[in-house]
């Protein structure tokens, strides 16, 4: 739970995944098609959201490199 008390969504949309990423909604489209960073899919218009884990692994491995 955040500080706050509320709890943080299991799925970002893609808008919430570019912020926390820090790039363009096109580049998760492209990691999605890849397999890099795979995206839930749902609804008719088949809407994109992450896995906040998923989004949470990336930025923690993408840390360790940089170090």
């Amino acid at each position: 739970m955040t500080q706050s008390g509320k709890k943080e969504p299991k799925l970002l949309t893609l808008k919430q995944a570019c912020e926390l990423l820090n790039c363009h909604p096109n580049t998760l489209r492209a990691w999605d098609e890849k397999g890099y960073l795979v995206a839930v899919r749902f609804g008719t218009r088949r809407d994109r959201r992450y896995k906040r884990e998923d989004v949470m692994k990336l930025l923690e491995k993408n840390d360790t490199r940089k170090n």
